[in-house]
């Protein structure tokens, strides 16, 4: 009988499509098992099941989650296991979880539907409050996506938190869907439900190469709103058989899968990487206050 091994991940279905076999691949002696929950969810599944989780090893959680179930002594020490010098130092919090990717976020739109309904880009934040655009903007909801918080947290660091809120109240009349996940708005782009969609920069651009999407990124002068998401090795987990292989292997060898197809901003010292259609000259906006304590308040007034 093969030692399994469980992975919970909050990434994309074509990213665990992509881990799942490479897993597969090298580490056949193993059965290991990669399982998509949201990133709220997978959270909350963690802190509340503690030390008796089935979870070994924690891929793409949201920096502030990965926080949170650091500081509940979730996670190991994987300092002594890889090698974190090597990533950039604003993505290193803890000894005990490293960076897999770093999400920038881009207003989306697709420029068939705009062409269609004869309306113009937008040109800023402001203008998605015009009615014209009125149930064709698509946005993750903050409370089940780090997507959706990342851009909750730059316009309120951009407004400050009353005008922020008024900003997202006014924007809900022209909002279609709030969804669940920050894949959400891109998939709702691509059917044509949307037009203007809240997304992640890397989503957009892998449709745009593998499918040919008639998407265009904008990024408004606030800058791009982005996240850290995190990978680590549950307590107590390190001990067993085949982990610490496992999380080397993520940790190293399919960083580069992640930076070299998906998502290419930069989380380590002396390495860059580029991906057809993907800009290379994003300004971020602020995101100062990105901690989990600060989520939770945040969220606690989010009503959509």
């Amino acid at each position: 009988k093969k030692e399994t091994i469980l992975i919970y991940t909050s990434a994309e279905d074509y990213i665990v499509e992509s881990l799942q076999e490479k897993l597969d691949e090298k580490f056949p002696e193993y059965d290991v098992i990669v399982e998509y929950s949201s990133t709220g969810d997978m959270a909350a599944k963690l802190i509340n099941e503690g030390k008796n989780t089935e979870c070994d090893i924690v891929y793409s959680l949201e920096y502030p989650y990965i926080q949170k179930l650091d500081a509940a002594g979730g996670l190991t020490d994987i300092s002594k296991i890889v090698d974190i010098s090597v990533f950039s130092e604003d993505s290193i919090f803890s000894n005990n979880f490293v960076p897999v990717c770093r999400t920038g976020g881009a207003v989306v739109v697709n420029t068939e539907v705009l062409k269609q309904k004869k309306l113009p880009e937008p040109t800023c934040y402001e203008d998605l409050l015009d009615p014209k655009y009125k149930d064709l903007v698509s946005m993750p909801n903050p409370k089940s996506s780090g997507t959706g918080y990342m851009f909750l947290l730059s316009r309120i660091n951009a407004l400050g938190e009353e005008k922020a809120f008024e900003y997202f109240d006014k924007l809900s009349e022209n909002v279609f869907q709030f969804t669940s996940s920050g894949s959400g708005p891109i998939n709702a782009l691509l059917q044509g439900e949307a037009a203007i969609g809240f997304g992640m920069t890397g989503n957009a651009v892998v449709k745009i190469n593998d499918e040919n999407a008639p998407f265009k990124l904008l990024f408004f002068d606030e800058g791009s709103p982005f996240s850290f998401y995190g990978q680590s090795i549950v307590a107590g987990k390190e001990e067993k058989a085949g982990v610490k292989e496992v999380f080397t292997y993520l940790a190293t060898d399919y960083a580069e899968v992640m930076c070299g197809e998906f998502y290419p901003e930069k989380i380590f010292k002396d390495k860059t990487y580029t991906l057809e259609n993907h800009p290379t000259d994003i300004q971020y906006a602020d995101m100062s206050g990105n901690t989990s304590e600060y989520k939770e308040e945040l969220l606690k007034k989010w009503k959509y």
